[in-house]
């Protein structure tokens, strides 16, 4: 039997960045994956091959709409779907092999199957060579599955997944989402600018819960102005095949009128779960809370303390980065080191046109906690590249301290927010006050320029309105 130092079970970005750092650090590291290629949910049906197809389905909705009032002339804008998808998974196939490449270069052994604790030290491989391998310390980096409601059962022909979403071989005529969160918003903006009729339909009075109220609903006036439409406060009774398409029931949580809406696709996103089954938790006594979620110290150990989790099997946001900055704590505390991840600074990204970005507490937050603060907003209309590339929707809301000035939240709405908000991360990590962030020089002209006049509002002193 082979032994190593640690054993990471999941290959998705907290397992393969585990084991890429535990290489480092000089570890003899297997990596056990069922799926035939590495990255995980994130790499292959999740986090990449959907800013695929945003980005591509942005660039065809700019060349439809926006490019003519530019001076560029394309004359009749045609889609070819095939070769978008191609494209996708293209990338996604690319960026798999190089994963494979990180492994052979750290001397990482890789195995593909099903990997299950027969006890603290062995883990069994249900693949097409069954096989067992030992362990000093096993991490479990399973990631997390679909969600659906009672009574819906996905087939990925009508009623899809986030998996089914990124491959529909025809635009459809008419799509309802089901859920307002990330999943639904940014697949549900890929086929809405493709052409379809998208239909969100959220329980909550508002989409993109967890993010700054601010966000939320200017979001979804933007979301609305390209031709998305909304029904919040909806509970989906249940929905039904019929024909080559589907007929959606829904209640409103208000005065409880009953509706329906006939769609050739449902698109059900409401959310993931922690997914351990066949891990062999139960037998081990490894203790998971009622939400399925596998429990950890502080050091990202479960009550068993050679065997660690990370990532979506535990309790915070399910965010491919959070899961990699644990699986690199993890690894570092196992090799004797001081790994720490500050949960505070964790950016959360929706990644529509206009992106929405987010880290630190929301201005909910602070109120429910009682924190007094200050805001300061700026918004991209008066930013000069803004206007420069005729992307002027959004703002940039920076909530400190009242006393202090520490910097404890910040808000982006705008163009490319998702890259934006890392200097506000930084800011964050660093205890920076807005003072710092106005007194920081930014480049000319830049949208990064936005945050900084934030901070000078947040001063009273904004210079450019």
């Amino acid at each position: 039997m082979q032994e190593y130092d640690v054993v990471v079970i999941g290959g998705g970005p907290g397992g393969y960045v585990a084991a890429i750092r535990a290489a480092q650090l000089g570890m003899k590291v297997a990596c056990v994956e069922k799926r035939a290629t590495l990255g995980g949910t994130c790499l292959n049906v999740g986090c990449i091959p959907s800013k695929a197809l945003l980005d591509s389905s942005e660039k065809f909705a700019e060349a439809k709409h926006k490019f003519d009032s530019i001076g560029i002339e394309c004359g009749s804008i045609k889609l070819n779907l095939a070769k978008m998808l191609k494209n996708k998974d293209d990338i996604v196939a690319g960026l798999c092999q190089g994963i494979e490449g990180l492994f052979k270069k750290n001397k990482i052994s890789h195995f593909i199957g099903a990997g299950s604790l027969l006890d603290k030290n062995i883990v069994e491989i249900s693949g097409k060579k069954p096989e067992k391998i030992k362990a000093k310390n096993i991490l479990i980096a399973t990631g997390s599955e679909v969600v659906s409601l009672p009574n819906i059962k996905i087939d990925e022909e009508v009623i899809l997944s986030s998996t089914g979403a990124l491959s529909i071989p025809n635009v459809p005529k008419k799509m309802v989402v089901i859920g307002g969160g990330v999943i639904g918003l940014e697949l549900g903006s890929v086929w809405s600018r493709l052409g379809a009729e998208v239909e969100v339909v959220e329980y909550l009075d508002h989409i993109a819960t967890g993010m700054d109220s601010d966000i939320c609903k200017n979001l979804q006036k933007s979301l609305q102005k390209q031709g998305m439409k909304f029904s919040l406060s909806s509970k989906v009774l249940s929905v039904e095949k019929k024909g080559k398409g589907a007929v959606v029931t829904m209640e409103s949580n208000v005065d409880g009128k009953k509706s329906e809406i006939d769609c050739d696709v449902v698109l059900v996103s409401v959310g993931r779960k922690p997914y351990t089954e066949g891990l062999g938790l139960e037998k081990l006594g490894v203790k998971t809370s009622d939400r399925g979620q596998i429990e950890i110290n502080h050091h990202f150990q479960t009550n068993i303390p050679n065997i660690y989790a990370i990532g979506d099997v535990v309790k915070g946001p399910m965010l491919a980065h959070k899961a990699e900055e644990e699986g690199v704590a993890a690894v570092e505390i196992m090799a004797g080191k001081a790994g720490h991840v500050n949960y505070n600074a964790i950016p959360g990204v929706i990644y529509t046109w206009p992106e929405a970005a987010s880290v630190g507490k929301t201005e909910d937050l602070l109120k429910k906690e009682g924190v007094a603060y200050n805001i300061g907003k700026f918004p991209f209309l008066a930013n000069s590249r803004a206007r420069a590339i005729s992307d002027t929707e959004g703002f940039v809301k920076i909530l400190s301290c009242k006393e202090t000035d520490q910097v404890l939240g910040v808000h982006i709405l705008g163009p490319d927010a998702g890259t934006m908000i890392a200097e506000a991360v930084l800011a964050i990590e660093y205890y920076a006050s807005s003072e710092d962030i106005a007194m920081t020089c930014h480049a000319h002209p830049t949208l990064n320029e936005a945050v900084k006049e934030a901070a000078l509002s947040v001063l009273k002193r904004p210079i450019h309105i």
